[in-house]
């Protein structure tokens, strides 16, 4: 499918298509996103579409978020992102996004069947197919180093899924949902699985968002399992196209901008206002959003908190520490006893984190890898996947060529010495990959939250005019990259009174 030009999805365009409740240029709502990461891009975009005036910010000098570019003096401009990034072709909403943005998945993105295989051969890998299903079964069926008990095993864990409608009781876990799985198929699948999906062991993950997870990637549609990698840095993927789009369709785009405070305006009254219609009136710019950089508190109808969870938390805390609802606001009363449920709820989120080990190998060494290779993992210390990115080479001093490579380690150790030199005997060993040149190991620590049996998500309404998104905001994903977007397209929908601009965001 052809890229579609920012002229043409201009926001009066998109509006039409996107948005039943019409607003006149003084009648348009004024919404500040606070965080420009996936989530706040595509709520940025959408509120545009649907007519209202935007003001993105961001703490950063570049949108992205933890899906983000970075410069580094030993790699190409641009070449590294601040962690390595994997999507799949079931992320709807992000493609359609990019489309939006002029961004062409098809030239950006090269598309692979999923192949979980490690270096010696063993494993899953899914051919192309137009029956999904049959492609699972098939690739069940064709996996090398399992037994045929162990392939029946799987099956049959597949058969009673399916007999249940891909559901189970919220409180399960991954392990107890493969408990009769064998060890070998839950070794060498179910766990890699949960680790890409989720950065989380199974037995802390949840079996109901698994369920739900392997339903839309392997089984609704044909080849939606494929894994999309980025052939250029993961900023032109998204984040700058969405920063160009919005700044031609007349938003505001503030980058170097830290909030340290939102405030609510007192409601006035009048003979005619109670002090609870003054109180929901949302027409009223009554939101205050205070920065590091700016002399003046920016007014805005809708406030949508875009930034990690802990961070929104602190914001929606202050706010209501230091504004007390008047006793005699019933409504403002229950508004921020609603908030003060949701601060707690987002706090209360745990977080695991990523690392991502860059290195240079010789050229000739490494030019048989697939663009995404699974390994074997033992420990915190090492990989679970290496990715081949062909397209960033240098000439070394001593005249070698090299390619980069990024070698992936979830729910890892955090001593960077350590897993950096773990992560090379790794390549070494599994790979033949010897005097590999590490340049740099980026460890976030805080890079998703975990996803637990029968976890308490925060909603995306907070408190009125006071909106949230983020992948971590309730839905039917794990902490990736398309569940932030339809966080962020739901969240501005809300805020522009478009319920059924996008349906079923975060439910279909």
């Amino acid at each position: 499918m052809p890229a579609t030009s920012p002229s043409q999805a201009s926001p009066a365009n998109a509006a039409a298509q996107h948005c039943t409740t019409r607003h006149t240029p003084n009648s348009a709502p004024h919404i500040v996103i606070v965080g420009a990461g996936w989530a706040g891009c595509a709520a940025a975009v959408r509120a545009v579409q649907n007519g209202a005036k935007v003001t993105l910010l961001e703490a950063s000098r570049t949108l992205g978020g933890r899906a983000r570019s970075m410069d580094l003096a030993t790699a190409p401009a641009g070449a590294l992102d601040n962690g390595q990034h994997i999507m799949l072709a079931a992320y709807t909403d992000t493609l359609a996004l990019m489309r939006t943005l002029g961004a062409c998945p098809e030239t950006l993105l090269q598309r692979l069947p999923l192949d979980l295989r490690t270096p010696d051969g063993c494993g899953l890998a899914l051919q192309p197919s137009q029956h999904p299903r049959l492609a699972t079964f098939c690739a069940i069926l064709r996996a090398q180093g399992w037994s045929w008990r162990d392939k029946a095993s799987l099956l049959l864990a597949a058969a009673r899924w399916q007999l249940q409608r891909f559901h189970c009781a919220p409180e399960v876990s991954v392990q107890t949902l493969c408990r009769h799985i064998s060890p070998r198929v839950h070794t060498s699948l179910i766990e890699p699985l949960c680790i890409a999906a989720f950065n989380s062991k199974p037995a802390h993950t949840s079996a109901a968002v698994f369920l739900r997870v392997l339903r839309d990637a392997l089984l609704l549609h044909a080849n939606h399992a494929d894994a999309l990698i980025a052939r250029t840095p993961i900023g032109q993927i998204l984040p700058e196209p969405a920063h160009n789009w919005l700044q031609q369709a007349g938003a505001t785009v503030l980058t170097g901008q830290r909030v340290l405070a939102i405030s609510h305006e007192a409601p006035t009254t009048t003979a005619t206002t109670t002090a609870a219609t003054a109180c929901n009136n949302s027409d009223t710019p009554n939101w205050r959003v205070h920065c590091n950089n700016l002399p003046n508190a920016i007014s805005a109808n809708h406030i949508i908190l875009a930034c990690p969870a802990w961070e929104a938390a602190r914001l929606v805390q202050h706010w209501l520490d230091t504004h007390p609802a008047p006793n005699h606001y019933t409504s403002h009363n229950a508004n921020q006893a609603t908030a003060r449920h949701w601060a707690q709820q987002a706090a209360a989120l745990h977080h695991n984190p990523i690392a991502t080990v860059y290195a240079w190998c010789a050229t000739t060494a490494c030019q048989h890898l697939p663009p995404m290779q699974a390994l074997h993992c033992h420990s915190p210390e090492q990989a679970q996947f290496v990715f081949h990115h062909p397209q960033h080479q240098r000439q070394s001093e001593n005249g070698q060529q090299q390619t980069l490579l990024a070698f992936v380690a979830s729910t890892c150790s955090l001593e960077r010495p350590a897993l950096q030199a773990a992560i090379l005997a790794q390549a070494a060993q599994q790979l033949g990959l010897h005097g590999l040149q590490a340049i740099q190991t980026t460890i976030e620590k805080r890079a998703t939250f975990l996803c637990s049996p029968a976890l308490p998500r925060p909603a995306p309404h907070i408190a009125k005019g006071l909106l949230a998104c983020g992948d971590y905001i309730q839905g039917p994903y794990p902490a990736t990259l398309e569940g932030a977007v339809r966080s962020g397209l739901q969240a501005a929908n809300l805020a522009t009174n478009c319920p059924n601009s996008s349906k079923n965001n975060n439910n279909s």
